[in-house]
């Protein structure tokens, strides 16, 4: 194990052979030591190292990992990791091999995210990490990687949200007077209030999904829209896939709006616009009528409240709906 003095710099290297994770000979050089003693330390250490961790740059192990999952996720969820490790991870790790990736590298990178302009809430924080941890995880599970920096790290964010946020049944009233001038907008946001349904599950109704004789809804997808591509799959998880009851008025709005769809096909999106729209008008309600911004999402626990406060069982779990219990709209 030698090593060698650069007669203009002072500085010593060490230049040596080793078998990379693919079975290939490679040569490794490193520079700027003080002392023949720190660089012959590196090479010793270097070798030790990669006789039981892979030397492949992060960019690899992604490509290798995704290849994987593809196989074994929806198109939705793996979409989902590629605009995650695409946006935020590998611009900081993808040329970095990943048996030299630290506990503090991955600090620096924490801190990057959690100071950045752009203010991720600190559940996607959490998300972005989680990321990172399962293919450095599944690193160590499949490709020999003996050390977990992310461990070391600890982690960021929070699973949840501090807080639940919703409206009032008076709330949501004087929001959709704001929104009323487009019929569009108003029965979205009718059929998200009245049944408590989430955001994708509303985007993926089509006609066949309305009975109306019923009175129900089969919720038995969710919608998506990533990298410009519509995605419809199942539901988030297995339960999630129900059939929920809606009101009279619900069902006489309803009806109304698919006779103004000209020639509705029955597998036709019931509403064909992406969540941003529905960001939008929210934020557009919300402005002129005063009421507090909520998340999308948080209409759903408007609903479980609105119930609540009336003792009404949660809509999915009923199988009738007394609609006496409900406004008449």
């Amino acid at each position: 194990m030698p090593a060698y003095k650069d007669n203009k710099t002072g500085k010593w290297f060490c230049k040596f052979y080793y078998t990379d994770w693919q079975g290939n000979n490679r040569q490794k050089w490193k520079r700027g030591f003080a002392t023949k003693k720190e660089a012959l330390a590196y090479e010793r250490d270097f070798l030790e190292k990669q006789s039981a961790n892979p030397d492949m740059t992060f960019q690899n192990l992604y490509e290798l990992y995704m290849e994987d999952m593809t196989a074994r996720l929806k198109q939705s969820t793996i979409l989902t990791k590629k605009h995650i490790c695409e946006t935020h991870i590998l611009p900081f790790f993808g040329k970095k091999p990943i048996n030299e990736i630290k506990a503090s590298d991955v600090r620096r990178w924490q801190n990057q995210l959690m100071n950045s302009p752009k203010g991720y809430s600190k559940t996607y924080l959490k998300t972005i990490n989680n990321q990172l941890t399962c293919m450095i995880n599944y690193a160590k599970r499949f490709y020999d990687l003996n050390t977990n920096p992310c461990g070391q790290a600890g982690s960021i964010g929070q699973a949840k949200a501090e807080e639940m946020d919703y409206w009032t049944y008076d709330e949501y009233i004087a929001f959709r007077e704001g929104i009323k001038n487009k019929p569009l907008s108003y029965i979205c946001f009718q059929v998200l209030y009245w049944t408590g349904m989430r955001e994708g599950e509303l985007l993926a109704l089509t006609a066949a999904d309305i009975d109306l004789a019923a009175k129900q809804i089969d919720i038995n997808k969710t919608y998506q829209r990533l990298h410009g591509e519509d995605i419809i799959t199942t539901p988030k998880t297995r339960k999630s896939k129900r059939k929920v009851p809606i009101p009279d008025f619900l069902c006489q709005e309803l009806q109304e709006y698919m006779n103004s769809r000209y020639m509705l096909a029955p597998n036709e999106r019931l509403f064909p616009i992406t969540k941003s729209y529905l960001s939008h008008e929210m934020e557009r309600g919300c402005k002129k009528t005063g009421v507090k911004r909520i998340r999308i999402h948080d209409i759903r626990h408007s609903h479980a409240s609105y119930l609540s406060i009336r003792g009404v069982m949660h809509l999915s779990s009923q199988t009738g709906l007394d609609t006496k219990r409900y406004p008449q709209h």
